[in-house]
């Protein structure tokens, strides 16, 4: 069995277009495949589709029902913040244990490939006292952080590498998803982020997808393992 931790260097970076591609890519190679985003916060749990877990369960081939959102995100707030804002905005709070638990135990009993994809960036909060890094402590997986190649992404890929590599992860891969109307290419991010990172480094292009997201996919997977 192979886990890994999807995070991202921010928020809307890709890192849910990254997790469903990765799920649709094990499926295809007939690779047993789930996927986990245990907190997800902007939910409307009125018009569910189009959501972060909505995407993840169509990418798993199942239905999009309250059972199954509560199966893969059991903390959904409805507000489009920082989770420890929309669990306050809420009257609720989120149980750190009760999160690390949730992920550990899906960790323990699946028998393939298993994706959890975090909340935001590596250091959003989640309480008084946690953050998403200490989520991705406790259950020391692989990492793979999702940027996006925006003007600025390159300070923030490397502060969020900073981060991950001092408290002893494994970063098993860089994925940048290309950003909308951006500034500046994908092919020149990849050139300048080639320069300071020893993780694998992929580009996946969100205006022209296809056959070139779908190999970067494999490659992808095969760093996982």
């Amino acid at each position: 069995m192979a886990a890994v931790f999807i995070t991202g260097t921010g928020t809307g970076v890709g890192k849910t277009f990254v997790a469903a591609g990765l799920v649709r890519c094990f499926r295809e190679l007939r690779q047993p495949v789930n996927a986990l985003k245990p907190l997800v916060s902007g939910f409307d749990p009125e018009a569910p589709s189009g959501s972060d877990p909505a995407v993840l369960l169509e990418a798993l081939g199942r239905e999009v029902t309250p059972e199954e959102l509560q199966r893969i995100s059991p903390w959904r707030f409805r507000a489009p913040v920082s989770p420890d804002m929309a669990a306050r905005m809420e009257h609720r709070t989120i149980d750190f244990d009760a999160v690390a638990d949730f992920c550990g135990a899906a960790i323990a009993k699946h028998s393939g490939t298993l994706l959890i994809e975090g909340i935001g960036g590596v250091m959003v909060p989640l309480d008084k006292r946690h953050t998403v890094l200490d989520v991705m402590v406790a259950l020391h997986l692989p990492v793979i952080l999702v940027a996006g190649s925006y003007v600025g992404t390159l300070s923030h890929v490397l502060c969020a590498q900073d981060v991950v590599l001092r408290h002893a992860l494994d970063l098993r891969a860089i994925v940048v998803s290309e950003t909308e109307d951006a500034r500046v290419s994908l092919d020149a991010t990849l050139t300048s982020l080639a320069n300071f990172t020893r993780a694998a480094l992929f580009g996946v292009r969100r205006q022209r997808p296809g056959a070139h997201n779908d190999a970067v996919f494999r490659q992808v997977a095969k760093v996982i393992g």
